[in-house]
């Protein structure tokens, strides 16, 4: 049998799939398990959307392998909710690129640029896949530590103390997860400046920036950072279409060209019909995330609830489909605390400790789940107190 490549021997499976296998056992013994830890959108997408969709599926023409830069209505819809909602004007034609889910993205950028010897700067706590396409590349992992008394938010000048001369990346997700912290366009301008002076590309991670957010922020807005920079971005939760698989790169001509020449070889275009509904989603006006948001706020508040039954304290205006917050000190972590009350009341939060070790001390409750629902798992973790 073929060894394991040896660029997997560090890379674990996503924790997320060994944990709905261990829920999935349990459901399977009888046991309805709350899961309350992944942030995969229960809502549908609007109507139009999905009317979209079949009325362009149906037609005999739209089967065939598409362009690898996406469709030019697509490129035109992002361009369009760019300028609309962002205040950023984007060339379609050069400065957009779709993708299948922005996480691929991720994957793309870590590989287009990325090789032994190189280092990238990821966060911690962060999203656990900047980490693992990094290693994938065989690039090396730089951590830079966020704390809640830091405002989550990294500290440049000590950064700048260190060795950076094989840095070639920064990872960067504002509105982030896992905390909701919003970063403003101040500290934007501040993040633009120290990645021209230390000639990092940063790679902006933005999925977040409508759900629970008043003000949606691009890193691109900040002047000079089109330079510096790339975003990405996503419909999995501004529009509810995590599973469509819709997502997109926007920056400078240059940087999407030497991305293509990677991602042309994964794949051979996305299905003309999901980008033609792409669009419509994307062409939806402000009454459409501000019915979403209610929904959001709402279930915000039941989590809030739940968590002072739990002893947690955490910060009121978090932005995202998330809700962050610091354990009681009688638990060891959050590994702990998750899975006391998985025994007990069979209800799973995420452990914070799986955004890296500055995650540790916290826990991490998902908004994709009915106030209805949210109210059992509180009356559940009420009978075992």
């Amino acid at each position: 049998m073929p060894e394991l490549a040896p660029r997997l021997q560090h890379t674990e499976e996503y924790y997320f799939s060994r944990k709905l296998r261990e829920i999935e056992e349990m459901n399977q013994q009888g046991d309805r398990v709350i899961n309350l830890g992944i942030g995969s959108p229960d809502l549908p997408p609007h109507p139009d959307v999905i009317t979209t969709l079949c009325e362009q599926a149906v037609k005999p023409d739209v089967h065939a392998y598409q362009s690898y830069r996406g469709s030019p209505v697509f490129r035109g819809a992002i361009g369009d909710w760019y300028r609309r909602f962002y205040g950023v004007t984007l060339n379609p034609d050069t400065e957009i690129l779709p993708l299948i889910g922005s996480k691929e993205g991720i994957m793309h950028i870590c590989m287009t640029y990325l090789s032994e010897g190189d280092q990238a700067l990821i966060p911690n706590p962060g999203y656990p896949t900047y980490r693992s396409a990094v290693e994938l590349s065989g690039a090396t992992c730089l951590e830079y530590g966020l704390s809640e008394e830091g405002g989550w938010l990294p500290d440049l000048e000590q950064l700048a103390r260190q060795d950076l001369s094989r840095v070639k990346l920064m990872w960067v997700n504002y509105p982030h997860m896992p905390t909701g912290t919003r970063a403003g366009s101040a500290f934007f301008e501040r993040l633009v400046d120290f990645a021209r002076k230390y000639d990092i590309l940063l790679c902006h991670d933005n999925p977040y920036s409508f759900i629970l957010n008043e003000k949606p922020e691009s890193l691109l807005a900040v002047e000079g950072a089109r330079e510096v920079a790339l975003e990405l971005n996503s419909l999995s939760k501004s529009g509810n279409m995590a599973g469509w698989r819709t997502g997109m790169l926007v920056g400078k001509a240059e940087f999407i060209g030497e991305i293509l020449r990677f991602k042309s070889n994964m794949d051979s275009g996305m299905f003309l019909p999901v980008q033609l509904a792409a669009a419509k989603a994307l062409s939806l006006g402000p009454e459409w995330y501000e019915q979403l948001n209610a929904i959001y706020r709402a279930r915000r508040e039941a989590a809030f609830r739940l968590l002072d039954l739990l002893g947690c304290s955490y910060q009121l205006q978090q932005a995202g489909m998330f809700v962050w917050a610091r354990i009681p000190s009688v638990y060891a972590d959050g590994y702990e605390l998750s899975d006391e009350i998985l025994s007990s009341a069979r209800v799973f939060i995420t452990p914070g400790g799986i955004f890296g070790s500055m995650g540790r001390p916290y826990v991490r409750i998902s908004l994709c789940a009915t106030e209805e629902t949210l109210g059992q798992a509180i009356d559940r973790i009420k009978k075992t107190k």
